[in-house]
């Protein structure tokens, strides 16, 4: 039979579940460090919050360990490749607590707008002060969301219900989509300027880090107040304390910070801020609904093997895991090619199985290509979520076999069609088991993916190769492989370069000032 420890405070339902389902379990809420060691070899499955930290050396000592469910989103306590390493499947909820997160930047947002904590604070101390404390109304105003993806949308939708106008930036929201959702899809700097009310609801990426940077603060309208319930780091907190200050912005209410526990704050004590201890997923029903969510999924998993939700492998029976390992593998590079150049809404999705690979199982193939093209601005997408999260963001998936044509017997291509253009890439899988690319924007070309790549589009000229060459070795940049391709000659050309070290920004604007290029992009696999 198999054995469960709940190390965190979960809800009495998952422990219900686990039982009803046959599975022992232990509730061993708070363990030190070293008794958790000492005992989770005797576990089948472990269930955290964020309190229990699965740490490598915790890790080492789960010797029969098959699974750890994180109730809640964030497993930023649970080192997944230690995990992946041992064969353990992590699990989390990625939608358990998306009403309840909406619902609080809500109310964070109501109560910035008519001083609530400072008003209940001056009136409990007996001061009476009506005039001290003058709001402003939300309906009518404009509500700026920053990440319209699951909670955004949902705060969209509460904040229609206010009679509020809503406008959303989100690289990933369709048109459609925005349509659907009644609100108008925007730029940042649109949003920056027309919005009363900004509320944040991206994830904390590369991209993402300071979108709310002293610039971006300085241009937004006088008078404006900030909401973030997504994740600190998002705002750069001493301009934002600078700009309330000065009567730029009205005002701030941040559940999250960019050091948490926040036990001190550069905002705190700052007139017009409000703060609360990441409370978005606190709610009676949000952990319950976490709680419940984890237990069937890993009752699910021990007793029948089915994965859900899994972060680190794709949902794959044992059968099909060896036969689809390397077009999985082809699948998600493919999509993190497309993802990593696509800088706009995406709106269609065609995926093309050609040959015998199109024989195979192709739904978890199709859910790796989409977590590929969705990684570079969504975090925590794995292969269960990635369906939902493009169908969430209205992208038209489609999915088409064919039979066997041209060089090679089998062959992915993705198209990926956006606000702007179309792109497609092609890869196979060649006799050694390695994925490649054999094809980009019509163009043949073949080459491996590495883990550091650069990708310029340019005109095919003398001398590209050359200056190319010349540029990358006054940045002490050494050329791994080199792969060409051109439409005709003079016409449009592709360069696939692996590097032996990541290109930054200065690498890729030295590349940008060879006259003939007219893209270059550094990429990672």
């Amino acid at each position: 039979m198999p054995k469960v420890l709940i190390s965190d405070k979960l809800s009495q339902q998952a422990v219900d579940i686990f039982e009803k389902r046959g599975l022992e379990v232990d509730v061993k809420v708070g363990l030190p460090k070293e008794e958790l060691i000492e005992i989770i070899g005797e576990y089948d499955g472990l269930a955290v919050r964020s309190a229990t930290k699965a740490t490598p050396d915790v890790i080492e000592a789960a010797t029969n360990l098959k699974v750890i469910g994180r109730a809640g989103i964030g497993v930023d306590n649970i080192d997944i490749p230690a995990a992946t390493a041992r064969g353990i499947v992590v699990m989390n909820t990625p939608f358990g607590n998306s009403i309840t997160t909406a619902e609080h930047a809500i109310s964070m947002m109501l109560a910035l707008a008519r001083q609530i904590p400072a008003a209940d604070a001056s009136t409990q101390d007996g001061k009476w002060e009506k005039s001290r404390f003058m709001g402003v109304e939300v309906t009518n105003k404009t509500l700026g969301i920053i990440g319209c993806g699951n909670i955004g949308s949902i705060v969209a939708s509460r904040a229609k219900g206010l009679q509020m106008k809503v406008m959303a930036f989100d690289p990933f929201l369709t048109v459609d989509r925005a349509k659907e959702l009644g609100v108008k899809k925007v730029e940042l700097e649109e949003l920056l300027v027309e919005a009363d009310f900004i509320s944040l609801h991206t994830p904390l990426t590369d991209q993402t880090r300071n979108i709310l940077s002293a610039d971006a603060i300085n241009k937004t309208k006088k008078g404006v107040r900030i909401v973030n319930c997504a994740r600190g780091g998002l705002i750069d907190e001493d301009a934002l304390k600078a700009a309330i200050e000065t009567g730029h912005v009205a005002g701030a209410a941040l559940d999250v910070f960019s050091e948490e526990p926040a036990k001190s704050n550069v905002l705190f004590g700052t007139d017009n801020f409000i703060a609360t201890p990441h409370l978005g997923a606190a709610t009676t029903e949000a952990q319950e609904n976490v709680a419940v969510q984890v237990a069937e999924q890993m009752a699910d998993y021990l007793l029948t093997g089915a994965v859900t939700n899994a972060l680190n492998m794709p949902s794959l029976t044992a059968d099909e895991a060896d036969q689809l390992k390397p077009y999985v593998q082809l699948a998600e590079n493919l999509g993190l090619f497309a993802g990593q150049l696509t800088e706009t809404g995406i709106t269609e999705v065609e995926i093309e199985y050609v040959g015998e690979v199109g024989d195979l199982n192709i739904k978890p193939l199709t859910a790796a290509l989409l977590t590929g093209l969705l990684r570079p601005l969504v975090t925590n997408v794995n292969p269960v979520s990635a369906p939902t999260l493009a169908k969430d963001r209205g992208i038209a998936l489609s999915e088409v076999t064919r039979d066997a044509q041209g060089a090679y017997g089998s062959y992915i291509r993705l198209s990926v069609t956006t606000d702007r253009q179309s792109r497609s890439v092609a890869g196979t899988v060649f006799s050694d088991g390695s994925p490649r690319i054999i094809q980009v924007k019509d163009i043949n070309m073949e080459a491996l993916f590495s883990p550091h790549m650069l990708y310029v589009t340019n005109e095919d000229k003398p001398g590209f190769i050359g200056g190319l060459g010349q540029a990358l070795g006054s940045a002490d940049v050494n050329i791994a492989t080199f792969n060409l391709g051109r439409v005709e000659p003079g016409g449009d050309a592709i360069a696939l370069l692996a590097i032996d070290q990541p290109a930054d920004s200065e690498i890729v604007e030295k590349v940008l000032s060879i006259p003939a290029v007219v893209q270059a992009k550094a990429l990672a696999f």
